[in-house]
């Protein structure tokens, strides 16, 4: 028996561990062929990363599903298209794990613009300070930075990465699209990744509706400015849905400019939605539901 490496060991129970009890038990039987008999979680991940012949047997198993490994690669900072079949995620996982440097730039590997910039900062926290302005600007930089991304629109790509964001930053992504699916993310370098396959992989463009009806925006005593923006989703030629996003911003003392604390994304497939929700997207966020995520 070959057997698995000890950083095999190591991830691979990060994988085991987004499995249910139930499917950890059935996996142990078969790796085990019935052999051996566990009662808990940790003895069941035991026994399957002992006797497993190798990380590739193990991620090929029916009850390693595609979405475990896919959102195992995306909190290890690997964006993939959501698309992406079993055996190419189970690819990609095992040329992570044999590479001995961290591995950035894939598929997210970004490149500076000549026009990149930051948040204004003319706009300052004092009582004559008004959110909904920062709020649009950020919005207006915020779309462009990442839309810029896409590589069917044939511009260069600006300066996007973690660098924008607060070191904990937090996504929230709740998709209504054939089906419900959400997806929850933590750190800067994860979220931006996230972020960016968005529109890098899966060639998307989001466009915000800064009108009135789809921007609000409020402040904090603490100095967290939440923005809410809705807008609709592209592809090509063709619009696929509508999204609203909320965003969490403080302002860095180092530097002076506004980054990322948190975003809850919510997307609309054209099944759920009304032509009249397209052509002007309008946010359901009212200003108290920005005032609890405040708090």
């Amino acid at each position: 028996m070959t057997g698995l490496t000890g950083k095999e060991r190591t991830e691979c129970a990060k994988i085991l561990t987004k499995m249910s009890k139930v499917d950890l038990l059935s996996l142990c039987d078969t790796v085990t062929n019935k052999m051996i008999v566990v009662e808990s979680d940790k003895e069941a991940m035991d026994t399957i990363l002992s006797f497993s012949m190798s990380a590739e047997e193990l991620l090929k198993r029916r009850k390693v599903y595609r979405d475990q490994i896919f959102k195992y690669l995306a909190e290890e900072g690997i964006a993939m298209p959501p698309t992406s079949e079993k055996h190419i995620l189970i690819k990609r996982t095992l040329e992570l794990w044999s590479s001995k440097q961290e591995p950035k730039g894939q598929p997210g590997n970004y490149r500076a613009g000549p026009h990149s910039r930051t948040v204004s900062t003319d706009v300052k926290t004092d009582p004559g300070f008004d959110p909904l302005i920062l709020g649009r600007e950020f919005c207006q930089w915020f779309f462009g930075l990442l839309n810029s991304q896409n590589p069917t629109l044939g511009q260069e790509s600006q300066d996007w990465g973690p660098q924008h964001f607060w070191p904990d930053a937090k996504l929230r992504l709740l998709a209504r699209v054939c089906g419900e699916q959400l997806e929850e993310f933590a750190g800067a370098e994860v979220v931006s990744r996230r972020l960016l396959a968005l529109t890098r992989e899966e060639r998307l463009l989001l466009n915000p509706n800064l009108e009135a009806h789809g921007l609000r925006a409020l402040s904090s005593p603490h100095g967290l400015v939440m923005v809410a923006v809705a807008g609709t989703i592209h592809r090509d030629t063709s619009c696929l849905g509508i999204f609203e996003k909320i965003f969490g911003l403080i302002k860095s003392p180092l530097d002076n400019n506004w980054k990322i604390k948190l975003i809850n994304l919510k997307i609309r497939g054209q099944d759920a939605i009304s032509d009249k929700d397209v052509s002007a997207p309008a946010l359901t966020y009212n200003s108290s539901d920005l005032q609890l995520l405040c708090n």
